[in-house]
């Protein structure tokens, strides 16, 4: 099995084709590595003796290496790959572009690296990779041109260039890193195998990750999952697709599109998503800066009103809330403070203030039970001194475990304030908001380590029954079913509308007559996804009017589209809406994560209001609950303006079992229950549409 620990403990590296030539990569790799690295360099090239006054060896297998960095073109860096997996060197990082990234032949060169990696047993980081930092032994096995400072965050990107940027970036404020990776095209090793080796390396304490796609979804769903139980991991994923751009079958399939997919996996994972390089440093030394808070309470100490109200507008976006003061609090703050300064939060300790009254004020609603974490903001004024301020609030921190967040809005004159905070892990920005939405991330972890894991429901079924109905689509010209899979459901527990597929007036005269009352009438065809758009669907068709209704939904079929295929027309049970809320559950399978189900408001307001939410297959019962809080159309369900609440527990447990369905038929492909009418009394799945692989059955 792969594993990524070996890279970052070298002691011999091995450089494959050094050489000293100005401006080649592998020049620039092998002088990083005798600037900084603790351990033996070791250079190897053939066709010279001597690179930068090291002795040259002619191949890999003489130089008795734990790590071999490979810098020679792409067609020889198979044979090099052979030759150490034979002398016994297990960890290889390729440099060298020129394979799947690259057309056919790169793909088959990359193909053939696999093939050795898993004959030989190699870790393999790469290849087109920009390489590797460990700065705990000084190893710099890359050619960027600034080396990480030592820090407790690891760092992987699947973009070389943006390892470059953030090298440089993070280096001018100061933030440090454990290790870094260039993932490069991720042939052996890839972000899982690092999410597992950084979740037990001791010395790191927040992974964070630059991704444009995840392998495997599933496994990383996993690991991540049990390594956030201790370590955070922080994401940045780019390549956002517009939900429903690819082509898909059903409604599920189009609004649950790859985005939302690593969406709900990444939350499934209990990994944090950033929206922007800014943020995920943001979050990421503020998760390595201490332990969350205890409460979701915040406190903000400003010297400006301003700052002060734009915090609280985003503590107002966060799910952290503004601390409301208790009594002695504010007795405390009178005392330290003047006398038209404000005691409420934020506490505006007034533009006059000396770093000695923030620190008073600080300690003060630091010792308020309900304060789990706070924010200093300052402006710069006359009487106030960066530098002694930072002290005052390195003094503070040291005395509690609430984590800080510092705002110094100022320019050249807080560079080393900031230096001092930072050392002491206290983050600093320049923007309330960016503090705040690091606080947050700092509060959603806490959610993420503390959480209790239930297993998924398991409900008393009839697979028998799910598997035949499933393999019609073995006699179909198509692999799709509608309504005449409704026994699907039945199979499942999900409750359905009493129904029968007609193909004659008569008959459907008969199925009406056994139902009894006024009936739903639909055109049954495969062809046709929109029957509403088509009119080929009748509702409140009363007895004597069903056998001219039967006719009518059939020419308006063969007008719409003329070679249709026509089952016949459903004849269904009505059900009562007047109390009812239209909802639509679903599933739509995605290729890196598995099953994604979707809950939200459905019927022909689906695609209109796209009020939907997602999570990964298996669900439990609090993440199916959870998936009927996301939605903004909640309140319909719990009575708005009078009107009763719907039955929540049913649509809860239809979630669970849609789940389960979906769990144990990996040939369900995409599925709709829509509408799936919840009403006071229960739930109950008005119309069915899926897609099924019939080799996978």
């Amino acid at each position: 099995m792969a594993s990524a620990s070996g890279m970052f403990d070298a002691e011999r590296v091995a450089v494959v084709g050094a050489t000293d030539r100005e401006g080649s990569i592998g020049a620039a790799i092998l002088r990083n590595l005798l600037a900084d690295f603790d351990g033996d360099v070791l250079p190897v090239n053939p066709n010279v003796e001597r690179v930068f006054g090291r002795p040259c060896h002619d191949g890999i297998e003489e130089t008795d290496a734990d790590l071999a960095i490979v810098v020679v073109p792409a067609e020889v860096v198979l044979e090099v790959v052979e030759d150490a997996g034979k002398a016994g060197l297990e960890n290889l990082v390729i440099i060298t572009a020129g394979f799947g990234e690259s057309g056919d032949d790169g793909t088959t060169r990359e193909a053939e690296l696999k093939a050795l990696a898993e004959k030989y047993d190699l870790d393999i980081v790469g290849p087109n990779s920009l390489g590797i930092i460990s700065t705990s032994s000084g190893l710099n096995a890359t050619f960027a041109p600034r080396n990480a400072i030592s820090g407790r965050m690891s760092f992987m990107s699947q973009s070389g260039a943006l390892v470059t940027a953030i090298l440089e970036w993070a280096g001018d404020r100061n933030f440090g890193f454990k290790d870094v990776v260039s993932l490069g095209n991720k042939a052996v090793l890839d972000e899982v195998d690092f999410v597992e080796t950084w979740g037990d390396d001791p010395d790191t304490d927040v992974v964070l990750g630059y991704l444009e796609g995840i392998e495997s979804g599933t496994e990383f769903v996993e690991t991540a999952r049990a390594v956030t139980r201790q370590t955070p991991v922080v994401v940045l994923k780019s390549g956002r697709t517009e939900a429903g751009a690819r082509a898909a079958s059903s409604h599920t399939g189009a609004i649950a599109g790859s985005e939302a997919a690593y969406e709900a996996g990444l939350e499934k994972a209990g990994v944090l998503r950033a929206q922007s390089t800014e943020e995920l440093f943001d979050f990421g030394t503020m998760l390595a800066g201490g332990p969350p808070p205890e409460t979701d309470g915040v406190a903000v100490v400003t010297n400006a009103g301003g700052p002060g109200v734009l915090a609280t507008d985003s503590v107002g976006d966060s799910e952290l809330t503004l601390t409301a003061f208790d009594d002695e609090t504010k007795r405390r703050l009178r005392g330290v403070l003047p006398s038209t300064a404000s005691v409420h939060n934020p506490v505006d300790v007034l533009g006059d203030a000396s770093a000695d009254r923030f620190g008073d004020a600080l300690e003060v609603v630091l010792s308020d039970p309900e304060v789990g974490s706070a924010i200093v903001i300052a402006c710069p004024s006359a009487v106030l001194s960066f530098d002694r301020l930072a002290g005052a609030i390195v003094e503070c921190r040291a005395e509690t475990n609430v984590p800080f967040a510092v705002c110094l809005m100022g320019g050249s004159s807080i560079d080393a304030a900031a230096e001092t905070l930072s050392s002491a892990g206290i983050p600093t920005y320049f923007d309330p908001a960016r503090a705040v939405r690091s606080l947050d991330a700092l509060r959603s972890y806490r959610s993420i380590r503390d959480r209790v894991d239930h297993p998924p429901a398991t409900f008393d079924v009839d697979r028998e029954a799910a598997r035949a109905i499933l393999e019609r689509v073995e006699s179909k010209r198509d692999n799709r079913l509608g309504v005449e899979a409704m026994g699907l459901l039945d199979a499942y527990g999900i409750p359905t509308p009493a129904g029968e597929i007609v193909d004659s007036p008569a008959e459907a005269a008969a199925a009406a007559e056994r139902i009894g009352g006024d009936v739903v009438m639909k055109i049954v065809s495969p062809d046709i996804l929109h029957k509403t758009d088509i009119g080929g669907v009748e509702v409140g068709v009363s007895l004597d009017e069903v056998a001219d209704t039967y006719e009518t939904l059939v020419s308006r079929a063969y007008n719409y589209q003329p070679d249709a295929r026509l089952f016949g027309v459903q004849v269904q049970e009505l059900v009562d809406l007047a109390d009812g809320v239209e909802t639509i559950a679903g599933m739509n399978r995605d290729p890196q994560f598995g099953p994604l189900l979707l809950f939200g408001l459905g019927g022909v307001f689906v695609e209109i209001f796209d009020d939907t939410t997602v999570r990964l297959a298996p669900v439990t019962e609090r993440e199916a609950r959870d998936m009927l809080n996301d939605v903004d159309s909640a309140p319909l369900l719990r009575g708005a303006r009078g009107s009763p609440p719907v039955d929540e527990a049913g649509i809860v447990e239809t979630i669970q079992r849609l789940s389960q369905l979906v769990t144990d038929f990996p040939a369900i492909v995409e599925l709709d229950i829509n509408p799936l009418v919840a009403t006071p009394g229960g739930v109950v799945a008005v119309d069915i549409r899926l897609t099924v692989d019939p080799e996978i059955l």
